[in-house]
């Protein structure tokens, strides 16, 4: 992994998220066995890892499992929890060595004793680190998420410490997840799929979408290059018109 000067910041987005579909129909599809798409699917990550920190990007945040996902086959389920493990260990040379730090969001209330541990070690092992956050989503849901962040604050008007009148859309923001990374600036999601899954629905409320039909293993350095550059050319707004950002710009 080389580590080369970053694009021009107004052409890069800070923060991306990717919801990596498509690895049950990869599988099926190249005659693998079962989970072999998983698998395919795990190793698919490294080099798309690799092209954000070349190209400057601050926070790549993955979608790995999902709070629904818990619903699949208790073998699949299996599988992928122990993929995850064996993605956690695998990746921690390669994260110390690029200064990388890795992170997980979700809820890990439903994670067995030893996976939470491992992913809480790796946290802390490269907490320190800047020169990017890989962020990895697991048994996380956008509602769990922003259901969890108005119970504590439900908490603290409970307890005194704060006014419920006193809540607005930025303070709750700041007890999603993430709150202290950059919004999610550009939301991709492979396998053909045109939805967001519940996945990031805060952090995601201004990203720029794009889907791909591309199954996840198949997904490419040079498809989210190009990616990348549509996302350069989109005009942002937030709310306001063409002339006020046209306006700013000049």
């Amino acid at each position: 992994m080389s580590i080369s000067a970053p694009l021009a910041p107004v052409l890069v987005p800070y923060h991306i998220a990717i919801i990596m579909d498509g690895n049950n129909r990869y599988g099926k599809a190249n005659d693998l066995g079962k989970g072999e798409g998983h698998v395919a699917g795990k190793d698919a990550l490294d080099p798309i890892v690799e092209y954000c920190l070349d190209a400057g990007i601050e926070v790549l945040t993955v979608f790995a499992f999902s709070s629904e996902n818990w619903q699949r086959p208790p073998s699949e389920v299996a599988l992928l929890m122990h993929l995850l493990a064996l993605t956690i260990n695998q990746q921690m040379p390669r994260m110390q060595k690029y200064r990388i730090r890795l992170r997980f969001i979700g809820d890990r209330s439903q994670l067995t004793a030893d996976l939470q541990e491992l992913m809480a070690d790796a946290e802390a092992k490269t907490a320190h680190f800047d020169a990017m956050s890989l962020v990895i989503a697991i048994s996380y849901g956008g509602q769990w998420d922003i259901a969890h962040a108005a119970q504590q604050l439900a908490q603290q008007v409970q307890d005194g410490q704060l006014r419920a009148e006193d809540i607005d859309k930025n303070m709750l923001g700041q007890y999603v997840q993430l709150a202290d990374e950059p919004a999610v600036d550009m939301l991709i999601r492979t396998g053909g799929e045109y939805r967001l899954s519940n996945f990031l629905l805060w952090q995601s409320a201004y990203a720029e979408l794009f889907f791909t039909q591309t199954l996840w293993p198949n997904f490419e350095i040079a498809e989210l290059k190009a990616m990348v550059a549509e996302f350069g050319q989109r005009q942002r707004r937030f709310g306001k018109t063409s002339e006020q950002i046209e306006t700013q710009i000049s």
